[in-house]
């Protein structure tokens, strides 16, 4: 296979991931082995994981296959020990030291430092419940993506702060910022994470905005769709 060839593969794989078509995604990339391909296809079992709830071996072996040292290697090992810790899939008792120690990993490297920075706050958040220390790692996440030009990184940071802003009472600037994810997260059409935006932006609606019957409609059109278990499991308890 030339150059070409590859990189028209890696481009096709990619646009799949963004849509959300993770089998198809992952089955183009099962012949390549291009670092990178490794890479791409790891990340793309890990989504399908991280979304559906199902496949977590899949995702791990193609993790464990790619270098345990680089850099995106331990920032998967990492957001795979925190879903397992979030969704308590089988979590083994060292996920928390895995986590904290890939994201701190990742984030001394220039090309992962701001999504590491992300995901190590979401760990303290989620995880550890200390959201002082979880604030000074959005802010460096959002840094990163406000100098790189990352929307899905800004997209992805303001998701999470938006919730402090709304218990610390600025209900008004907190739907703001979920409005803003879900548009950035439009802007670049992962149809994945539209669905999630869209759910939490109407879990903070009352219940007679048409706003929110809209973002439901749309969300479950997705969810449906992409088979988004805890996405439809979220819509489901708003209808409730």
């Amino acid at each position: 296979m030339n150059d070409n060839d590859t990189y028209t593969t890696l481009d096709a794989a990619r646009r799949l991931h963004v849509l959300g078509d993770w089998d198809h995604a992952a089955a183009l990339l099962a012949e390549e082995h291009s670092t990178e391909a490794r890479e791409l296809r790891a990340e793309i079992l890990y989504e399908r994981f991280l979304f559906r709830v199902d496949g977590i071996e899949a995702a791990a072996d193609a993790i464990a296959a790619l270098d345990p040292e680089s850099p995106q290697a331990r920032l998967l090992a990492a957001r795979l020990a925190y879903t397992r810790l979030i969704f308590q899939v089988d979590p083994l008792p060292d996920d928390y030291e895995t986590a904290e120690a890939g994201y701190r990993f990742a984030a001394a490297d220039p090309k992962t430092h701001g999504w590491a920075e992300f995901h190590w706050a979401a760990l303290l958040d989620n995880v550890r419940e200390d959201g002082a220390a979880a604030k000074a790692h959005y802010t460096k996440a959002l840094q990163a993506a406000h100098q790189e030009g990352d929307l899905i990184l800004e997209s992805i940071v303001l998701r999470h702060l938006a919730w402090r802003v709304i218990e610390g009472g600025n209900r008004d600037e907190g739907l703001r910022m979920l409005r803003r994810s879900l548009h950035l997260r439009s802007a670049v059409g992962l149809r994945p994470q539209i669905a999630a935006a869209q759910l939490l932006l109407a879990a903070e609606l009352p219940e007679d905005d048409p706003e929110r019957a809209t973002l439901v409609e749309t969300a479950r059109h997705i969810a449906d769709d992409l088979g988004l278990s805890w996405v439809q499991s979220g819509l489901e308890e708003l209808a409730a």
